[in-house]
């Protein structure tokens, strides 16, 4: 076994490393909204997304991936851009998640790629135009999400006058199972297809696959199955800390709201898969949580809301200059290129092994998730609940 294919399939394992850190750091995009309201118990809610996760393998094509397959030039996407942008991309991951901040993995993923691509080849070698893709995503899906979340809950407003059903009622928590089934299945389709395309631009640089004529990547079809696998295991492991800002720091959801928030996300989401956009399903996500709960009347928490758009905003430029710099490091000579890069992966890993050791789980979640009793006290000023700050 020569040395490049070793190397190859190392780094593949880092992408599929990737994709779990994905699943469990974007968990919260299906599942806060069912956890907050408790339409779901906690400890059930990570296997209910991760099946959905899943499921998608068996429906969905490949336009996500190949967008992100194409964001660095066949040229420069070898095996060091690949390790260096998918390092920065799980960096950035554990770091947002270990703060309890919803940001993007897709965007992560990106900003590492476009981060070693310039670090490789410079301006040219980037595909501009997959990146303008993804840029346009950040502001679109939010923007999308937040409408459709505000708009669906005066929809639902009208039903509850209609059949004077409460906000609580049973008709809208199983709605909820219905559409959060769909935002997992469609986290999966877009999300899974990014993994997928970090790994067919490294097959494609190092020789192991082909484009057609059309210049699409083909994607290996173990390729597809294992990405989708590692996404589902990682929704399967949580991730509560970001389950714990969108469900319960964002705003005060109930079943009514929370229908409306995932009504919004889905159709961002789905939207974006239909055309190949790699969005980020945490941005179409929280924003209809936001979206939701200014239309129901609860308002928002503002910080919390600021704090995630500041973020969004520098999930790009930060993971890309980690991966410019992890790219540099894997230049150096020979020894002491495994040696700082060696070193760097190693203090790393064990920070992300201690964080995963030390950190919430279901029941913390669960005790902070207000009864119907406390959510229906009448409370001075702007809505408030115990354990969730101050809804500004």
């Amino acid at each position: 076994m020569d040395i490049l294919l070793i190397t190859v399939i190392a780094v593949i394992a880092l992408a599929l490393i990737f994709d779990f850190t994905n699943g469990f750091h974007d968990a919260a995009n299906s599942v806060a909204t069912v956890v907050a309201t408790r339409a779901l118990p906690a400890r059930w809610a990570p296997a209910f997304s991760a099946f959905f996760n899943f499921i998608a393998y068996f429906v969905v094509g490949t336009a996500v991936a190949n967008t992100v397959a194409k964001t660095v030039k066949s040229d420069f996407a070898g095996v060091a851009v690949a390790f260096a942008a998918l390092f920065a991309a799980i960096a950035w991951n554990y770091f947002t998640w270990r703060v309890g901040m919803p940001s993007s993995s897709s965007h992560a993923i990106i900003g590492g790629l476009v981060g070693a691509g310039l670090a490789a080849g410079g301006l040219g070698a980037i595909d501009w135009g997959s990146v303008q893709k993804a840029a346009l995503g950040i502001v679109v899906s939010p923007a999308v999400a937040f409408s459709i979340a505000f708009a669906a809950f005066y929809l639902i407003l009208g039903l509850q006058k209609l059949t004077r059903w409460h906000d609580d009622h049973p008709v809208f928590k199983g709605a909820q199972l219905v559409s959060a089934a769909a935002v997992s299945f469609g986290h999966g389709a877009n999300d899974a297809q990014k993994t997928m395309g970090v790994i067919a631009a490294l097959l494609l640089g190092a020789g192991y696959t082909s484009a057609a004529d059309d210049g699409s990547i083909m994607v290996p079809e173990w390729v597809a199955l294992a990405a989708y696998a590692a996404i589902a295991l990682g929704t399967l492991w949580g991730g509560w800390k970001i389950i714990e800002t969108m469900g319960l720091r964002l705003t005060t959801l109930h079943a009514n709201s929370g229908l409306a928030a995932n009504m919004g996300a889905t159709t961002a989401i789905f939207g974006a898969t239909a055309v190949g956009m790699p969005i980020s399903t945490t941005h179409a996500a929280a924003s209809s949580i936001v979206g939701a709960g200014v239309g129901s009347g609860k308002g928002a928490n503002w910080k919390v809301v600021g704090e995630m758009v500041t973020a969004w905003v520098i999930t790009i430029p930060a993971s890309g200059l980690i991966a410019f710099v992890m790219f540099r490091l894997t230049q150096l000579p020979t020894v002491a290129a495994w040696i700082s890069v060696g070193a760097v992966t190693a203090v790393f890993a064990a920070w992300a092994i201690w964080s995963m050791l030390h950190t919430i789980h279901a029941a913390d979640v669960e005790a902070e998730i207000p009864t119907e009793d406390e959510l229906a006290e009448p409370l001075p000023g702007h809505p408030q609940v115990e354990g969730r700050g101050p809804v500004e």
